[in-house]
């Protein structure tokens, strides 16, 4: 069907309009959190995106795997579940973080799309908050994953109730260490990477502040630490120590873990004792800063 004049002409392509269910806002930010999420592990894209995300988890599950195996052959557990390979989780985390989390925001800044999400009915902070979603949520499978691997692959060879139960007991104080990790290491990767539509700069920029903070309280913690022979160097640091440990996310994650009774096995800085209450501070205060920042820069970037 057409219509024609001297002027313009009207064709009817056919096109139908959409008379199904309208899902509002709510559904918009659950299925960019999940498509997001996806993203995260490289599915839905190349299979050179998923490289780098099977690679950390199969690093990452490793250790817990062979101890599984070890634990079913009638050997103790030597991996703890709060202290899980704590070098081998940095380098894993830095690693995912630095190199995912330019791949959940940095290519929509690139494109200019910001402003077709917000053509829908999203609010400023909705896309910054499905984004942060399920960012944490893929820290939390590879932070996660091992443990529950760990834990699997000891009570299997357990018998009793209490014995099970003491495992479980176990395992949750380590479920919850990984949850402040991914909570906070999402935040701080998702902001700087939204710095920058170009992911090789905003990958740099990650890495670039994880490390240099991380080596920074290494150096401090090293240079500052009393000699190994002083009994009591580990229960009660001295205070240049204690401080050396808030540079980093790392070192403020373990002060937060041993101030809340967490074993001494494998830590990035002394038993902080009281001023653990100072490492919680400033781990809330990194991450409140970082969820702010997210929020102003897609306040600014939506109309960009």
């Amino acid at each position: 069907m057409s219509v024609s004049n001297a002027e313009s002409v009207i064709h009817d392509l056919g096109y139908r309009s959409y008379e199904g269910p309208r899902f509002g806002r709510a559904a918009i930010v659950r299925a960019l959190a999940w498509h997001s999420f996806r993203g995260a592990f490289g599915f839905g894209r190349s299979a050179k995106a998923k490289i780098v995300p099977a690679l950390v988890l199969i690093v990452i599950c490793l250790p817990a795997i062979i101890n599984a195996f070890q634990v079913a052959q009638g050997q103790p557990r030597i991996l703890g579940y709060d202290t899980y390979r704590a070098d081998l989780r940095t380098i894993v985390m830095l690693l995912f973080v630095a190199v995912q989390a330019p791949e959940m925001v940095s290519r929509d800044l690139r494109s200019r799309v910001l402003p077709l999400y917000f053509s829908r009915p999203l609010k400023p902070a909705d896309y910054p908050a499905a984004k942060y979603i399920a960012f944490t949520a893929a820290c939390l499978v590879v932070i996660e994953i091992p443990l529950i691997l760990l834990y699997l692959g000891t009570i299997v060879s357990l018998h009793g109730g209490s014995a099970i139960w003491a495992q479980t007991r176990a395992l949750i104080p380590g479920l919850l260490i990984g949850l402040t990790w991914a909570v906070v290491m999402a935040a701080i990767g998702l902001v700087l990477a939204s710095l920058s539509g170009r992911r090789a700069f905003a990958t740099g920029a990650i890495a670039i502040f994880f490390f240099l903070t991380w080596i920074l309280a290494s150096i401090l913690l090293q240079a500052e630490s009393p000699g190994h022979g002083d009994p009591t160097a580990l229960v009660n640091p001295p205070l240049a120590v204690k401080v050396a440990g808030l540079f980093s996310p790392f070192t403020l994650f373990d002060g937060v873990r041993m101030w809340l009774g967490g074993t001494d096995h494998a830590d990035n800085v002394s038993r902080p004792g009281s001023f653990g209450a100072v490492y919680a501070l400033v781990l809330l205060i990194l991450f409140g800063l970082c969820l702010y920042g997210l929020a102003v820069r897609y306040r600014k970037a939506r109309l960009s």
